[in-house]
């Protein structure tokens, strides 16, 4: 049969991000939600949360597909596939993808917004995956892959058959950050450096640059919605959950958008370096120095 080939034009795909994603239970113990649960944004993209009775930073990952490889951003924050069957579920995903757009020879690559702990655990579920790339969440090996060579300065393009993302630099929570815009869907991933949450800045210059290099991709690029890799605020302004809690039953929306971005530019001016926790109402910012 011969290979289906999708057309990903720019601005083609209005992504459904309305999800009533599972919050962690009273008792994680008694938790009857899978360890995993995902939602199709649209036929070709997957959005998948780690069950936060699993581990309690909940983090959400991305499967893109495209006429020739399907894209993997994050593995999650627990190693053992026991308990966190990523592979698993990103296998049915693909199985099921290609199912419906036949085709040989499909790849897989796995990327990582950052190199924290709880983004890259579960990497080596498939290290032995036949036709997987998998990216190392180090500076050399992101800057390596894409081919950066004036890091953090020029966006790249990663072309996974049809549909082009561009991978942007973005350091400051971590030095090998990196956010990805998807023209498909008009979506910036934006990982740990803006997400209804504590943004925690390592590198206070460099998070303000990687911040403004947001702000003015989102001038000159139409983006529909901004999606991090964690929730921790709730609907209330200015409320967090604590750190280390595994219930939020009432908890913020995870897309945000374009003004959201533009405001937490202006409360970087606003706190301009400062040391602490500074709070706002749809984002905390947590700087320390060491």
């Amino acid at each position: 049969m011969p290979n289906r080939t999708v057309q990903f034009n720019p601005g083609g795909c209005e992504p459904d991000l309305d999800v009533d994603w599972h919050a962690g239970w009273p008792s994680p113990k008694h938790d009857p939600a899978p360890e995993i649960q995902s939602h199709a944004a649209d036929e070709h993209t997957i959005v998948m949360r780690q069950n936060m009775s699993v581990n309690f930073e909940a983090p959400f990952m991305f499967l893109l597909f495209g006429n020739e490889s399907a894209l993997l951003i994050d593995t999650g924050a627990t190693s053992d596939p026991e308990y966190f069957p990523l592979r698993a579920v990103v296998d049915g995903h693909i199985s099921d993808w290609l199912a419906r757009n036949p085709r040989e020879d499909y790849r897989l690559i796995v990327a990582h917004t950052h190199g924290h702990g709880d983004h890259k655990a579960a990497d080596a579920q498939f290290t032995d995956r036949p036709n997987t790339t998998v990216i190392g969440p180090g500076l050399d090996a992101v800057t390596g892959f894409y081919g950066f060579d004036d890091w953090p300065q020029t966006p790249r393009e990663l072309d996974l058959g049809g549909r082009k993302l561009n991978v942007i630099p973005g350091p400051g929570h971590h030095g090998s950050a990196t956010v990805f815009y998807d023209s498909w869907t008009r979506l910036l991933l934006t990982g740990d450096t803006f997400y209804p949450g504590r943004l925690y800045v390592q590198d206070w210059d460099a998070y303000v640059a990687t911040v403004d290099r947001l702000v003015a991709w989102c001038e000159e690029h139409p983006v529909s919605r901004l999606v991090g890799c964690h929730v921790e605020m709730s609907t209330r302004p200015g409320a967090d959950y604590p750190r280390g809690w595994t219930y939020q039953p009432d908890e913020a929306a995870l897309p945000m958008t374009v003004t959201q971005l533009g405001n937490l530019q202006g409360a970087l001016r606003e706190i301009g370096g400062a040391p602490g926790e500074h709070r706002y109402d749809d984002f905390h910012v947590w700087y320390e120095v060491d």
